[in-house]
């Protein structure tokens, strides 16, 4: 059985699923692929120890620290070509951005391959279901472009900014450029307004 539970952040409101003991998705509202990986219908419920471990390891992200992934029992769902490739992001440090081509090197020395396909690797990168906390965020084009973001481009960028990642050599690609996220910096003021509300 999984169970599911909303939490109010700065880029929107977020869906946290477990089940019962591990955190098995992280999805921004409208994320692409959100939820997919549960094959059955989740139950509300919000009181589950494992969300209360989320939701404070995410309200210390979002206050600028640096959270560890270990700190959280994570069970991403996926095949082993995707679970390498999570474990992969889950090495990428805080402030700090590999490409898909970087990935994808990775990947064949662990398969013994000569090379692997980036496409591959950035179809593994976007079906990542828990956003933010394995980091998928920090995947980018091999010319710096913040491209392939599940949960938008905008809330890309957002989240590298936070964590203090050096921008000026990325850029966003224009087909994002056209459609801005207008919402995100009222969700900012929601969020330090709720945040102020429970000091």
């Amino acid at each position: 059985m999984y169970y599911s539970t909303t939490y109010l952040s700065p880029v929107g409101t977020i869906t946290l699923a477990c089940d019962g003991d591990n955190l098995v998705g992280v999805w921004n509202e409208g994320q692409k692929y959100h939820g997919a990986a549960i094959s059955e219908q989740m139950t509300k419920k919000d009181d589950m120890p494992v969300f209360d471990a989320a939701q404070k390891w995410l309200d210390r992200y979002f206050a600028g620290e640096k959270p560890a992934i270990s700190e959280l029992p994570l069970a991403p769902i996926g095949g082993e070509f995707r679970q390498n490739v999570w474990a992969i992001l889950c090495e990428i440090p805080y402030g700090e951005v590999i490409t898909y081509g970087d990935i994808a090197k990775k990947m064949a020395a662990k398969m013994n391959k000569e090379n692997m396909s980036s496409q591959a690797v950035g179809g593994a990168v976007g079906h990542n279901p828990i956003s933010i906390i394995i980091p998928c965020h920090r995947v980018v084009g091999s010319n710096g472009s913040l491209t392939g973001y599940a949960g938008g481009v905008h809330t890309k960028v957002k989240l590298l900014e936070l964590e203090g990642a050096d921008m000026s050599r990325l850029f966003v690609p224009k087909i994002a450029k056209q459609s801005p996220s207008r919402q995100t910096p009222k969700l900012f003021e929601k969020y330090k307004k709720r945040k102020d509300d429970l000091i």
